[in-house]
Protein backbone atom coordinates (compact mmCIF):
# COMPACT_ATOMS: atom_id res chain seq x y z
CA UNK A 1 0.00 0.00 0.00
CA UNK A 2 1.00 3.63 -0.97
CA UNK A 3 1.67 6.47 1.87
CA UNK A 4 -1.01 7.67 0.00
CA UNK A 5 -3.51 4.90 0.38
CA UNK A 6 -5.13 4.72 3.94
CA UNK A 7 -5.12 1.72 5.42
CA UNK A 8 -8.58 -0.03 6.04
CA UNK A 9 -10.46 0.73 9.19
CA UNK A 10 -12.19 -1.97 10.77
CA UNK A 11 -16.07 -0.87 9.27
CA UNK A 12 -14.51 0.14 5.92
CA UNK A 13 -17.08 -0.59 3.66
CA UNK A 14 -16.51 -3.87 1.27
CA UNK A 15 -14.55 -5.28 3.74
CA UNK A 16 -13.95 -9.23 2.48
CA UNK A 17 -16.01 -11.42 4.42
CA UNK A 18 -14.46 -13.60 7.40
CA UNK A 19 -12.47 -10.80 8.94
CA UNK A 20 -13.24 -8.60 11.92
CA UNK A 21 -13.67 -5.93 9.63
CA UNK A 22 -16.98 -7.61 8.37
CA UNK A 23 -18.83 -8.39 11.62
CA UNK A 24 -17.78 -4.64 12.54
CA UNK A 25 -20.01 -3.98 9.96
CA UNK A 26 -22.57 -6.00 10.57
CA UNK A 27 -22.71 -4.63 14.31
CA UNK A 28 -22.87 -1.13 12.67
CA UNK A 29 -25.64 -1.87 10.99
CA UNK A 30 -27.41 -3.27 13.70
CA UNK A 31 -26.86 -0.37 15.79
CA UNK A 32 -28.01 1.90 13.32
CA UNK A 33 -31.06 0.14 12.72
CA UNK A 34 -31.44 -0.20 16.49
CA UNK A 35 -30.92 3.96 16.85
CA UNK A 36 -33.58 4.29 14.09
CA UNK A 37 -36.42 2.19 16.04
CA UNK A 38 -35.40 4.04 19.37
CA UNK A 39 -35.62 7.24 17.28
CA UNK A 40 -39.32 5.92 15.83
CA UNK A 41 -40.23 5.07 19.41
CA UNK A 42 -39.54 8.17 20.65
CA UNK A 43 -40.94 10.15 18.17
CA UNK A 44 -44.61 8.21 18.21
CA UNK A 45 -44.57 8.45 22.56
CA UNK A 46 -43.76 5.15 22.53
CA UNK A 47 -41.65 2.61 24.37
CA UNK A 48 -38.82 0.65 22.46
CA UNK A 49 -40.33 -2.30 23.46
CA UNK A 50 -43.92 -1.19 22.25
CA UNK A 51 -42.34 -0.75 18.43
CA UNK A 52 -40.91 -4.38 18.55
CA UNK A 53 -44.89 -5.35 19.55
CA UNK A 54 -46.02 -3.35 16.81
CA UNK A 55 -43.50 -4.47 14.31
CA UNK A 56 -44.41 -8.38 14.89
CA UNK A 57 -47.85 -7.59 14.74
CA UNK A 58 -47.15 -6.22 11.54
CA UNK A 59 -45.18 -8.88 10.55
CA UNK A 60 -48.01 -11.29 11.38
CA UNK A 61 -50.84 -9.31 9.18
CA UNK A 62 -51.62 -11.32 5.98
CA UNK A 63 -50.14 -10.42 2.72
CA UNK A 64 -53.80 -9.88 0.93
CA UNK A 65 -56.61 -7.66 1.92
CA UNK A 66 -59.33 -8.69 3.69
CA UNK A 67 -57.04 -11.66 4.65
CA UNK A 68 -57.67 -13.11 8.42
CA UNK A 69 -54.62 -12.65 10.21
CA UNK A 70 -52.89 -10.98 13.57
CA UNK A 71 -50.80 -12.39 16.04
CA UNK A 72 -52.41 -13.66 19.72
CA UNK A 73 -51.22 -12.17 22.77
CA UNK A 74 -49.43 -15.43 23.49
CA UNK A 75 -47.44 -16.09 20.37
CA UNK A 76 -46.26 -11.78 20.94
CA UNK A 77 -45.50 -13.11 24.88
CA UNK A 78 -43.21 -15.52 22.99
CA UNK A 79 -41.56 -13.15 20.59
CA UNK A 80 -40.64 -10.83 22.75
CA UNK A 81 -39.68 -13.44 25.86
CA UNK A 82 -42.42 -10.87 27.96
CA UNK A 83 -44.22 -11.95 31.05
CA UNK A 84 -48.05 -11.84 30.00
CA UNK A 85 -48.32 -8.77 32.21
CA UNK A 86 -45.73 -7.16 30.22
CA UNK A 87 -47.45 -7.91 26.87
CA UNK A 88 -51.02 -6.81 28.18
CA UNK A 89 -48.97 -3.64 29.06
CA UNK A 90 -47.88 -3.12 25.72
CA UNK A 91 -50.97 -3.75 24.31
CA UNK A 92 -52.86 -1.77 26.40
CA UNK A 93 -50.08 1.42 25.43
CA UNK A 94 -50.57 0.62 21.51
CA UNK A 95 -54.15 0.32 21.77
CA UNK A 96 -54.78 3.81 23.47
CA UNK A 97 -52.33 5.64 21.53
CA UNK A 98 -54.27 4.16 18.26
CA UNK A 99 -51.49 1.81 16.82
CA UNK A 100 -53.78 -1.70 17.04
CA UNK A 101 -57.11 -3.52 18.18
CA UNK A 102 -57.80 -6.50 19.36
CA UNK A 103 -60.90 -9.11 18.47
CA UNK A 104 -62.00 -11.88 18.61
CA UNK A 105 -60.96 -14.95 16.41
CA UNK A 106 -64.45 -16.13 14.50
CA UNK A 107 -63.29 -19.58 14.61
CA UNK A 108 -62.49 -19.39 18.19
CA UNK A 109 -64.19 -16.53 20.42
CA UNK A 110 -61.93 -17.60 23.89
CA UNK A 111 -58.83 -16.27 21.34
CA UNK A 112 -58.13 -12.80 21.06
CA UNK A 113 -56.34 -11.50 18.32
CA UNK A 114 -54.13 -8.42 17.74
CA UNK A 115 -53.93 -6.44 14.22
CA UNK A 116 -52.38 -3.14 13.35
CA UNK A 117 -54.38 -0.61 12.03
CA UNK A 118 -54.11 1.33 9.25
CA UNK A 119 -52.96 4.73 10.33
CA UNK A 120 -50.19 2.77 12.30
CA UNK A 121 -48.63 2.02 8.76
CA UNK A 122 -49.23 4.96 7.62
CA UNK A 123 -47.24 6.85 10.79
CA UNK A 124 -44.54 3.99 10.84
CA UNK A 125 -44.24 4.51 6.45
CA UNK A 126 -43.79 8.22 7.10
CA UNK A 127 -41.08 7.86 9.50
CA UNK A 128 -39.18 4.99 7.75
CA UNK A 129 -39.42 6.76 4.18
CA UNK A 130 -36.36 8.45 4.13
CA UNK A 131 -34.87 4.83 5.00
CA UNK A 132 -36.48 3.29 2.36
CA UNK A 133 -35.82 5.67 -0.05
CA UNK A 134 -31.68 5.48 0.86
CA UNK A 135 -32.18 1.71 1.35
CA UNK A 136 -32.96 1.66 -2.82
CA UNK A 137 -30.15 4.32 -3.35
CA UNK A 138 -28.01 2.20 -2.24
CA UNK A 139 -29.15 -0.83 -3.66
CA UNK A 140 -29.18 0.63 -7.47
CA UNK A 141 -25.76 0.35 -7.13
CA UNK A 142 -25.58 -3.30 -6.72
CA UNK A 143 -26.43 -6.37 -9.76
CA UNK A 144 -29.19 -8.35 -9.81
CA UNK A 145 -26.49 -11.47 -8.63
CA UNK A 146 -24.72 -9.20 -6.03
CA UNK A 147 -27.87 -8.69 -4.15
CA UNK A 148 -29.35 -12.23 -4.76
CA UNK A 149 -26.00 -13.30 -2.54
CA UNK A 150 -26.78 -10.24 0.07
CA UNK A 151 -30.02 -11.16 0.08
CA UNK A 152 -29.22 -14.73 0.98
CA UNK A 153 -26.86 -14.31 3.28
CA UNK A 154 -29.19 -11.78 5.30
CA UNK A 155 -31.55 -14.27 5.34
CA UNK A 156 -29.15 -17.43 6.11
CA UNK A 157 -27.74 -14.91 9.32
CA UNK A 158 -31.34 -13.85 10.15
CA UNK A 159 -32.36 -17.48 10.37
CA UNK A 160 -29.59 -18.32 12.46
CA UNK A 161 -29.69 -15.38 14.86
CA UNK A 162 -33.64 -16.02 15.19
CA UNK A 163 -32.88 -19.68 15.77
CA UNK A 164 -30.40 -18.61 18.99
CA UNK A 165 -32.51 -16.31 20.54
CA UNK A 166 -35.49 -18.79 20.60
CA UNK A 167 -32.80 -21.44 22.05
CA UNK A 168 -31.82 -19.49 24.80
Amino acid sequence: MSEQEPSPSPATPGAPPGTPAFGRLLQDLAAELNLLGHGFAAASGLHATDVQALLAVMRAAPEEEGAPGGITPGRLREELALSSGAVTAVLDRLERAGHIRRTRDAADRRQVLVHYLPGAGRMAAEWFAPVARRTEAVRAEFTAAELAVVGRFLGRFTGELAELRHTR
